[in-house]
């Protein structure tokens, strides 16, 4: 439950003190209704239906003062109050319900901000070893349960504060009958909890199916061409058989559930009722006005009783999500990368190198380091390939470089200072990126490239392209610039992506232009418009590709060769040295 407490915290502190004012207003309603049956009593008396008896009690006496009303205005003045008390109360129940609805949606709406911004400023470690699946998860199921809870537990504490309050009235009418009522309650609510626990157990259950099942369809969409290739539909088509009988199988066990937890509160709450009129006549010898004020009082709250013992199970269905998120929340936490100020808006300004000092790297339990002793500096404004056979540790050295990740030993300088966290944020902002595997959102190609820089003008944009040498074909395109481009540019062929991607790299105007063989799925052609595009920005920015082609290595000024996380060779103006 901790979990739980947690976020109810949080919910307060989002709150603040309208969380009070709902629950005064809770309150209010609790008394006018009340007050409402209440005046059904003189109504009764007044029509002649029940007298008014008990002339001692100070609850009758209250109410005899409505009995002197003259007959002719009497029942019409009476009516008038209950009708402004329930109109009044059913005003007042409207406007809970609408702040009930900002408080809570504008808490999760707070809560899917802050965990998605916690994502975003997370080290690049932490999505190395944590599946999408269960993040996308977190952000979508796990976080709409979290709002089920929050829900449930307002409808609880709702019951709860009116059903207090009713009962306080019936134990004002009869002490001793509302007494027995309320012992009997006290036992079924303690019956009832065992299937508040069956409900927390089969929650827990629930969130693990919800994660194999998106985990699954992640993989399955993210390999489809693999499938379709090599014939796999019957064998994904079992698999999502197979998963659907088990959430199924948990469904029909919630519901089995709830109808044994209504069967068993109705059965004994027949039992109890007849009990209870039959004990009250025999023994109590029960006035028929107060039998009938705390029949009708407990009539009403009987489904506030099966309505608190469904919420609860409800609310401990969604406990496990409330830990699924914490836990989230503190790894967040735990690998927090930069912390954001007013002093890094502004890119790093890179004069002369940038330089890495005998940097070691080690992914987590791996047998053997990705990078050893790497010693290495990469003049400004030149171009610098890094070669080597796949596994060498190109990509974890550019990884390294564009702040990705932290040497574990050893130091990476910009103009001969070390790149501190404080100085991460402005340094990654000096550079661009073009991956191996280019990505684009499902937007506008003009959308895609803005992301890079908002306030581009039109001019800039189509020099960028140009480039690139993607300026032609995105002419040729039915809508051109406006052409949306599908999910990750699945509309376009790699090479047109990849030069998309490039395009809108160039369009920031970066210090640093980093490649990872960003020409590979390009044809010679288009190849060397490209090379002969980035010779062109040598002298305006530091140029760094990886590749594997001689045509993308010849336009080099120096070329370092990576072996197994060291640096074998390094040539410089077209000379071979030895490391």
């Amino acid at each position: 439950m901790k979990e739980f407490i947690y976020f109810l915290k949080r919910f307060y502190q989002f709150t603040g003190k309208i969380l009070y004012f709902n629950l005064l207003g809770m309150v209010i309603v609790s008394l006018l209704d009340g007050a409402a049956i209440l005046l059904l009593i003189p109504m009764l008396s007044i029509g002649g239906i029940l007298e008014m008896q008990s002339q001692n009690a100070v609850f009758w006496g209250i109410l005899n003062f409505l009995k002197e009303f003259p007959k002719g205005t009497g029942l019409t003045t009476i009516l008038g109050i209950y009708l402004a008390m329930v109109v009044g109360q059913s005003l007042l129940e409207r406007n809970l319900a609408i702040r009930d609805v900002k408080m809570q949606q504008g808490f999760i709406n707070h809560l899917k901000e802050d965990t998605y911004n916690a994502l975003l400023n997370v080290r690049w470690e932490f999505y190395l070893k944590t599946r999408k699946s269960n993040l996308i998860n977190s952000l979508t199921k796990d976080i709409n349960r979290v709002a089920m809870g929050i829900k449930m537990f307002m409808l609880l504490a709702t019951n709860l504060i009116f059903t207090l309050i009713q009962i306080g009235i019936a134990f004002w009418i009869s002490i001793q009958i509302s007494s027995l009522v309320l012992l009997c309650g006290l036992c079924l609510a303690f019956f009832s909890w065992r299937f508040v626990k069956q409900a927390k157990s089969l929650g827990k259950e629930s969130t693990q199916l919800a994660r194999k099942y998106l985990a699954g369809i992640t993989d399955n969409l993210n390999g489809i061409k693999d499938i379709k290739t090599n014939t796999l539909e019957k064998s994904r088509l079992n698999w999502m058989k197979s998963l659907n009988r088990r959430m199924l199988t948990e469904q029909v066990n919630y519901v089995k559930l709830q109808s044994n937890s209504q069967v068993s509160y109705k059965t004994a709450l027949g039992i109890i009722i007849t009990s209870f009129i039959f004990f009250s006549v025999h023994f109590f010898s029960a006035q028929p006005a107060k039998l009938l004020m705390v029949i009708l009082l407990f009539s009403r709250l009987w489904p506030r009783f099966v309505g608190i013992q469904s919420y609860l199970q409800q609310l401990a269905m969604t406990i496990p999500a409330f830990k699924v998120l914490l836990d989230l929340h503190n790894e967040t936490k735990d690998s927090k990368d930069i912390e954001f100020g007013s002093n890094i808006n502004e890119p790093l300004h890179i004069n002369e190198s940038i330089e890495c000092k005998n940097v070691f790297f080690k992914y987590g339990d791996a047998p053997k380091p990705a990078l050893h002793n790497v010693n290495l500096r990469i003049p400004v404004k030149q171009m610098t390939a890094i070669v080597g056979e796949s596994g060498a540790g190109k990509s974890t050295l550019v990884d390294l470089l564009l702040g990705l990740h932290q040497p574990e030993s050893g130091e990476i300088l910009v103009d001969g200072t070390v790149i501190t966290k404080e100085k991460q944020y402005a340094y990654k902002k000096s550079i661009s990126f073009v991956p191996q595997d280019p990505f684009l959102f499902n937007a506008t190609i003009l959308e895609n490239l803005l992301l890079m820089k908002p306030d581009a003008k039109k001019e800039e944009v189509w020099n960028a392209l140009k480039f690139a040498a993607a300026d032609q074909f995105v002419k040729r395109l039915p809508k051109g610039i406006h052409t949306r481009v599908g999910d990750r540019g699945i509309n376009l062929s790699g090479g047109e992506r990849q030069r998309l991607v490039l395009a809108r790299a160039l369009l920031k105007n970066p210090s640093v232009l980093i490649l990872d063989e960003a020409t590979s799925a390009l044809d010679t052609e288009n190849e060397t418009k490209i090379l002969e595009a980035l010779e062109r920005l040598k002298g305006t920015m530091t140029i760094i590709i990886i590749a594997h082609r001689s045509l993308s290595i010849q336009k080099a000024d120096q070329v370092i060769e990576l072996s197994e996380g060291e640096i074998v060779e390094r040539r410089v103006d077209k000379v071979l040295m030895e490391k």
